[in-house]
Formats: structure tokens, sequence, C-alpha cells
């Protein structure tokens, strides 16, 4: 009994101790600014943002994953996790349950289905796996508890409180990553108030659980962050030996320079080009000391507009294409007869 008794003395003061910090938080002289700044544009009010902050729980847990080194994969560690066989089939099966409304984004956004099919299934393996932090969490921890990325997370925590009152959703009940990214597309509150669409005209921009508008969302995103429908995404190209290409590499993620301007340095495509068309030469380690060269076009500089990443952008490319590619076989393989 004893033993029982002392437990359930400990599991009481735990609950104290957790209340005490978050009233402390809700306290602090930085998050009262924080308030105060909120209420004063005039869309928030005290109650609530105080409400919410009552009952955030800070997550020092998330602090050492930001904290933690991340270190640089070559292509050939980083595209097997992406460019998958499972991921493949899962994407081909999401294409034919959501048909219509990938059909409907291609029309109206430009977008073919397969790129917003892939990038859908590459963030959150198509919504299975999204985040379980409580979003108010997550971003208050590192809205004040981050001092290297404060004033972003601060921008994203007032874009989230908004967002929680435009869509009349509880701030508490949004769960989403450790970074504060959510839903399906994995879009921070700022991209989503922004970006994210009410595609089924149901009147929520529900990405957590509504593919039609977490396809809408990708699609308007991409088409207004310039993407070019039925442009090619990268070429392969040939490098000049002892070409001087360390600046054309550094500046990855900009269009720069013109396919004339390249071909100037060094840089041969390996297939034919407008010269003014803009261009970034991406190398790629294919195998251990072994590096080849593509140019990315403008919609492979699309994609790093979602993620910045040239990795990323390129295997969102090719798992695209082999997902449009399976699709298609299924879609026009006769079917076989049923055996006697």
């Amino acid at each position: 009994m004893r033993a029982l008794r002392r437990l359930a003395l400990v599991a009481t003061l735990a609950v104290i101790s957790s209340a005490q910090a978050d009233v402390a938080l809700l306290m602090r002289p930085d998050v009262q600014r924080f308030i105060d700044e909120q209420v004063a544009g005039g869309e928030l009010s005290r109650a609530e943002l105080e409400a919410v902050f009552a009952n955030v729980e800070a997550k020092p847990n998330i602090i050492a994953v930001m904290d933690k080194p991340s270190t640089a994969r070559p292509w050939y560690q980083f595209r097997p996790n992406f460019y998958s066989d499972k991921l493949m089939q899962d994407g081909v099966a999401f294409w034919q349950q959501n048909e219509a409304a990938l059909l409907r984004a291609q029309q109206q956004y430009r977008v073919e289905p397969e790129i917003i099919v892939a990038i859908l299934g590459i963030e959150t393996r198509y919504g299975r796996v999204t985040g379980n932090y409580r979003l108010a969490d997550a971003l208050s921890t590192l809205a004040f508890d981050y001092p290297r990325r404060a004033d972003f997370f601060r921008a994203e925590l007032a874009e989230f409180f908004r967002l929680a009152r435009s869509e009349n959703v509880n701030a508490l009940s949004l769960k989403g990553s450790y970074a504060g990214a959510m839903g399906m597309p994995q879009f921070m509150p700022s991209s989503f108030r922004k970006w994210a669409v009410d595609f089924d005209g149901d009147g929520h921009r529900d990405i957590w659980n509504n593919s039609a508008d977490a396809i809408g969302s990708v699609a308007n995103y991409f088409q207004l962050h310039g993407w070019l429908g039925g442009d090619d995404v990268v070429i392969p190209a040939e490098v000049t030996p002892g070409a001087a290409i360390d600046e054309l590499v550094a500046d990855k993620f900009n269009l720069h320079y013109t396919v004339a301007e390249l071909k100037a340095r060094g840089v041969t495509p390996s297939a034919t080009l407008r010269d003014d068309a803009l261009a970034v030469l991406v190398p790629l380690e294919v195998a251990p000391g072994d590096t080849r060269y593509w140019l990315g076009l403008n919609n492979f500089y699309t994609i790093t507009r979602y993620n910045k990443s040239t990795l990323y952008a390129m295997v969102t490319h090719e798992l695209a294409a082999e997902i449009r590619n399976r699709y298609l076989a299924a879609r026009y393989t006769p079917a076989q007869p049923a055996a006697n």
C-alpha cells in the first residue's frame, strides 16, 4: 500500500509540475509580448490566445532534434529511400482512387497528376505519416525556446493561430511534425494561409484528411511558383573536363544562367534546348566517386521551391515518371479472362 501511495504522490506531483510549467510559459514576458502583438493586430483576442498558451506543453526534445547536425547524403544513398517499389505501388493506388480530383487539378492549375502524387507520397506516404505533435506545442517550443530561428517560428505561430480561427478549429486539436509542418502535403502555417485551397467546396481547407484539398493545394502551390505544364524538368548534360564549374554548382537554387551561358562555360545538354532558356547545373554522385551532371530547368527549380534540395527535386521527378508509367500500364492493360 505504501508503494502505491508513493506512486500516486509521484504522479500527482508530475501533474502539478506540468501545470505549473504551462502557467509559467503563459506568464513569460516574451510570450506576453507575443500575445500583445497579436491582439494589437486586431484578428485575435487575448482570451483565446491565453486559453491556448495555458494548455501548451513545451517539448524540449524538439530542440534536441533541431540542433542535431545533419549529414548530407550523396544521391546514391538518398534515392533508394524514396524511389521505392512500395511508394510506386501506393502512388498508383492513390492516383486510381483520386482520378477525378487529379484530373481537375491538372485542368485548373496545369500541374500533371504524377507530380502531385509523387509529392504527397514523399512527404507523408499519402497521409499515413503526418506527425503526432500538437502544433501549438511544437510551434510554441520553437518560437520561444529556439533562439536561432525564433523569428521564423514566431511568425509561423502567429499564422497558425490565424489558420485555426479562419478554419474554425481548436488550435490544440491540430497535429503535425516536430517542426510545425502540417497535413498530407506538410505545409507550414504560412504556406497553408497563402496556398491551401478548399478544392472540394465543403467550406474547409482540410489538408489533413481530405485528399481533394491536399491535391488542389499542392497544385495551387506549384502553379503559383512557376510550374509550366508539359515542360521538361531535367536534361542530362556533359561537362568539359577542367571546366570551372564551382560557381555554377554553388548557385544551385537560382536560375541565373541561360543555356547559352552554360554552354560557354563547358556544359553541354544532351537534348536541344533554347539558348535563352534558364537552367541550373545539378551534380549528383550516382556511385562512390562517380558524379554525373544534369541541367535543371524551370520546373526543376519550382520543385526546389517546395523543398530546397536538389536531391528532393530529382527524386520527385524520377518517382513521378515511374508512377505515371505504372498508372498508364495498369489502366491500359486488358483484363485477363477468368480461368475455366
